[in-house]
């Protein structure tokens, strides 16, 4: 058993609020921490996937006020759509009470009906927090490379082997197109979705480029923005924002793309080990993608993450603005010997950050020329979480 970084986080927010939302893809983990957390104190655990379990919420309100002294875990809670108006009126008993630890552990694979009714209905009763796949902090520091190539959904990571690995991968894939998207979003043919999906596997890294989508897929600009807010709101695929200074100079303006999951990157185009990962043309935006997930992640939405390009070549893969708006500057680079380009400099010069970094696969510190560290992984996570907690 894996110990979730958010483990703590968890427990710290229930101690805060009434309610606290994990949202995260399916599978990646949310049941097991919640179980976890619940057997540590009394709790009672309901999926409302299950018909049984559905059925005890008839009368939500009556069922409730028998465990009224238990934490209520509520698992794919978005399938009761008119529940949280019911929870509303029990925390806002509580408060008057002056009960105001946690209640409630909601669970969702999907921050779109979720957000939009918990949003409407517990306002500033609620927290938070989102799931990812297994990062470098909560694995064995020798697993790095098969975490990146198998990507963090644990069925994936744990897998007996590569071969086992990519199957669990495929079935996640048809599962979420034939099965789960259908169910939690608008009605777009799986066959679509999977294309425009593994689209965005061919150009991961890339600047978002919607009418070259579009023409690929023979719809229009406004469907492709309708496909790519679907998955971003899932938490299978993330737009990094362009980071904007006035330095006079044409800046890229469009979000970068990167699938979320290097393993499911991997998954949809059929590179199924590490030598046929090597091997393609995706590797290096595979692993940028994989080091912005990591960094990201351990920082617990204190931290923004941005990129920076100028028109003319001028480039930073990540622009972290930290508690307090101070800026690190993050180049990315795959091998043991990282070179940094020209660009990389002249992009430093425009926005200034306090501190700059080139990741690479190595774990060996040093400095380079005009007070740019190179790190591992590794260490550049573990700053960062020293530096948000």
């Amino acid at each position: 058993m894996i110990l979730r970084q958010k483990f703590e986080l968890v427990r710290q927010r229930l101690n805060q609020f009434p309610a606290v939302a994990i949202l995260g893809p399916r599978q990646v983990g949310k049941t097991t921490l919640a179980k976890q957390i619940g057997s540590q104190m009394q709790s009672i655990y309901l999926d409302l996937e299950d018909p049984s379990d559905r059925d005890k919420f008839s009368d939500a309100k009556l069922y409730l006020s028998g465990h009224e002294d238990k934490l209520v875990i509520l698992d794919e809670v978005h399938r009761a759509p008119n529940l949280f108006q019911v929870l509303r009126g029990i925390i806002d008993s509580r408060i008057q009470r002056n009960v105001n630890e946690g209640r409630f552990l909601l669970l969702g694979s999907a921050s779109i009906e979720l957000l939009k009714q918990s949003g409407e209905s517990l306002a500033g009763r609620i927290a938070y927090i989102e799931l990812g796949p297994f990062g470098v902090g909560e694995i064995d520091a020798n697993s790095v490379e098969r975490l990146w190539i198998r990507g963090g959904f644990p069925n994936s990571y744990l897998a007996v082997s590569d071969a086992t690995s990519e199957i669990w991968r495929q079935d996640f894939v048809s599962t979420y197109l034939e099965r789960d998207i259908p169910q939690i979003g608008p009605r777009i043919p799986a066959e679509t979705l999977r294309r425009f999906w593994s689209m965005l596997a061919h150009v991961q890294g890339g600047i978002l480029n919607s009418a070259q989508l579009a023409r690929s897929l023979g719809v229009d600009g406004k469907t492709v923005a309708r496909y790519l807010d679907l998955l971003v709101d899932l938490l299978l695929v993330r737009r990094l924002q362009p980071y904007y200074v006035n330095v006079g100079k044409r800046l890229i303006k469009s979000p970068k793309i990167y699938l979320r999951d290097s393993g499911i990157v991997h998954s949809l185009l059929r590179l199924g080990d590490r030598e046929l990962v090597l091997g393609h043309p995706v590797a290096g935006g595979s692993w940028e993608g994989f080091v912005i997930e990591n960094l990201l992640n351990v920082s617990q939405d204190r931290v923004t993450g941005y990129f920076y390009r100028t028109s003319a070549g001028a480039e930073i893969d990540l622009v972290l603005e930290m508690p307090g708006g101070e800026l690190w500057a993050v180049e990315i680079k795959r091998g043991l010997r990282p070179t940094i380009d020209k660009g990389f400099y002249i992009a430093k010069a425009d926005i200034k950050p306090e501190r700059s970094f080139v990741v690479y696969s190595g774990e060996e510190q040093y400095a380079k020329k005009d007070d740019v560290e190179v790190i591992g992984l590794n260490n550049l996570v573990s700053l960062i979480s020293a530096a948000t907690n």
